[in-house]
């Protein structure tokens, strides 16, 4: 049976649970799943309910159940969104050379785990363009330089809006988008760094990594915003290393993980299960 995501946030007070949960009692909404958290330092409220019909009251669309909620919503001042559970959202992949994360993604889209639709892949370079066609997934080369990268930014949201996609993953994408394309996209870009930031900036980040005889390697996944590396965390992992470690098991372990962490995310995309809370975010997993 067809199941409906509803997330919202809101200015905290008492009885918003209340209003979503008799909202459904009143339209025979089944709860399959309900989590909340209320921020007490920033007064704001975050809820996810998955729910599915479950008697003649309940609307027969996803419309008709976004124009009977529109009511509560204006009465709680809510920041509201209603999708249907089995209607993933679709998202474009940049990427330059390396090809862990991409892979990653593609593969586990491919096998039914990632529960996205990958609309395209594009990258200023050619080198994962037989990998994404393997997986029958459009692969836009665009290659960018100081002097056209205005037009090629504009390319990138011409082919996001022509899949209808919600967000852009930047998958070891090695480019720093335009102050105009961040805030374009502002709470609709997810970036993935290795944890090294912001002590090992630069090119060869695992050698000079590995001269300070570091013992964990890591990787965040976090929002894009106009301070490079510094937005919103979505999530992090960590693995300890040891004097045995060479670069390259640094840069072994330091893929593993990227991929890992960024996979989680998109997966929590795709589920509608994170929501911004200024710069931290919230992830009901």
């Amino acid at each position: 049976m067809a199941s409906f995501i509803l997330t919202l946030t809101a200015e905290d007070r008492v009885g918003l649970v209340a209003a979503v949960t008799g909202f459904l009692a009143d339209h025979d909404g089944f709860i399959l799943d309900s989590q909340q958290y209320a921020d007490l330092e920033t007064g704001r409220f975050f809820m996810r309910v998955e729910f599915q019909a479950a008697g003649v009251k309940f609307p027969g669309s996803l419309d008709a159940l976004k124009t009977a909620f529109a009511n509560v919503a204006s009465v709680h001042h809510l920041d509201w969104q209603l999708n249907a559970g089995n209607a993933p959202p679709s998202i474009v992949i940049a990427v330059s050379r390396a090809s862990h994360c991409l892979n990653d993604l593609l593969h586990r889209w491919h096998t039914g785990t990632l529960p996205v639709n990958i609309a395209a892949v594009v990258s200023n370079h050619e080198t994962c363009r037989s990998l994404t066609e393997w997986h029958d997934v459009p692969f836009h080369y665009l290659p960018v330089s100081d002097d056209n990268r205005a037009a090629q930014e504009a390319q990138i949201r011409s082919i996001m809006d022509a899949a209808g996609a919600e967000t852009l993953v930047l998958a070891r994408y090695m480019q720093i988008l335009s102050a105009d394309m961040v805030g374009q996209l502002a709470g609709c870009c997810v970036n993935i760094h290795h944890s090294f930031l912001p002590g090992f900036r630069g090119a060869r980040p695992y050698h000079r990594a590995f001269e300070r005889g570091v013992k964990l390697i890591g990787a965040t996944a976090h929002f894009v915003t106009a301070d490079l590396d510094e937005g919103p965390i979505i999530e992090q992992a960590v693995e300890r290393v040891d004097h045995r470690a060479s670069v390259e098991d640094m840069i072994r372990i330091g893929r593993d993980i990227e991929a890992q962490v960024l996979a989680r995310s998109v997966k929590w995309i795709g589920e509608r299960r994170l929501l911004l809370n200024g710069m931290r975010t919230v992830v009901f997993r």
